[in-house]
């Protein structure tokens, strides 16, 4: 029969302490300090003494990732927002109990207050299932191969992205080379910017069919978009019409420096600016290939936001940015490249949500116990 237990009965949990980033800063050092993040393996600095040496799990008491789970080896210490665990109970592989913690540990979470929690008391009441070493063994081994492999890919990706990224800023670097022309945006654009038509007025929503974007749309479904998550009826769209397809929509209030290409006809919230080509452009530029290029222009709005009662970017400043025009084969051939690299990474990301999904099947699987 499968003997269980609390986490209190088979390991001791102990709590970290305040660690400053004064203190950090002035007692630099060797040693990691772990905090709430999960940034960055959670490492919030590096001190010249530690609290803990050894083999650990470690976890996460407050904020959004209370009861996010990590393993930790060495030296190291752990801030008052970490509780660490010392496994006692030799009857217990801590590989095993990691997995299980981290299965299991988001349920225990208190959400009251705004501000979660998963504190030692209510920690040390995690119910944990003890089978027989040898299957403990067993459960580690193929959840580790999974483990392995998507960290892997999680490195190709990063990989592949700081590649994209050089090749994509190397091709974009166009000023001053024979047959480019440098062009300000106003002179090459027509800019409108998005609203939100009234949400109290039903005759503007229900039943509506004309995609209106907000940052949502580009979190949950990319940056080159042919629908969004909301629609909008005819009866909302005033003044000029529809913004156009084919259109570069950037973000220039609230959360500034994003950008997507819209492949339909539609309209956007009041966040975002939309750019469309001049007439005289038309036929000078790929679109796509400003969309490469807006990526340069997303961080030129993040270090140039006018800060007020609501961040916004320098719009005279964005409107006069010069932007490269090469010839259009020119544009077409950095394009090709970069789509390359685009898909490559897209490619890689499919490969990495499937194992994501299968590492959860088999999870779930070997870790159900009753």
């Amino acid at each position: 029969m499968l003997e269980w237990k609390k986490l209190g009965e088979i390991a001791n949990l102990v709590r970290g302490k305040v660690i400053s980033k004064d203190y950090i800063r002035d007692h630099e050092g060797l040693y990691s300090v772990y905090s709430s993040q999960t940034a960055n393996d959670g490492i919030l600095g590096c001190i010249d003494s530690y609290m803990f040496d050894g083999d650990f799990l470690t976890w996460t008491t407050d904020g959004a990732y209370a009861g996010t789970i990590f393993r930790r080896k060495g030296k190291f210490n752990i801030t008052n927002v970490c509780g660490l665990v010392d496994l006692t109970d030799k009857q217990v592989n801590q590989d095993f109990l990691y997995y299980w913690l981290s299965f299991v540990a988001k349920d225990y979470v208190n959400e009251g207050m705004g501000n979660p929690k998963l504190m030692s008391n209510v920690a040390s009441t995690i119910r944990i299932p003890v089978p027989s070493l040898s299957e403990q063994t067993r459960i580690v081994g193929i959840l580790d191969t999974f483990t392995a492999s998507i960290e892997n890919l999680k490195q190709q990706i990063a990989q592949r992205r700081k590649q994209y990224e050089h090749y994509r800023d190397q091709l974009l670097d166009l000023e001053g080379k024979e047959g480019v022309e440098m062009k300000r945006l106003k002179e090459v654009f027509d800019t409108r910017n998005g609203y939100t038509p009234s949400t109290t007025n039903s005759l503007f929503w229900e039943g509506g069919t004309i995609p209106w974007f907000k940052m949502e749309d580009i979190r949950d479904n990319g940056r080159i978009l042919n629908d969004s998550n909301l629609h909008i009826t005819p009866r909302a769209i005033k003044g000029k019409g529809l913004f156009k397809s084919n259109s570069i929509i950037l973000a220039t209030s609230a959360t500034i420096g994003e950008h997507a290409l819209i492949t339909v006809d539609h309209l956007c919230n009041q966040r975002f600016t939309n750019f469309f080509p001049k007439k005289d452009y038309m036929a000078k530029i790929d679109m796509k290939f400003i969309y490469y290029y807006m990526f340069i222009i997303d961080e030129w709005c993040r270090q140039h936001i006018n800060q007020g009662g609501f961040a916004s970017v320098d719009m005279i400043g964005l409107y006069n940015l010069f932007i490269p025009i090469p010839s259009l084969v020119e544009q077409q051939h950095i394009v090709s490249i970069l789509d390359t690299f685009e898909a490559s990474i897209a490619n890689l990301e499919q490969q990495l949500a499937q194992r994501e999904r299968q590492y959860e099947y088999y999870r779930n699987k070997l870790l159900t116990f009753e």
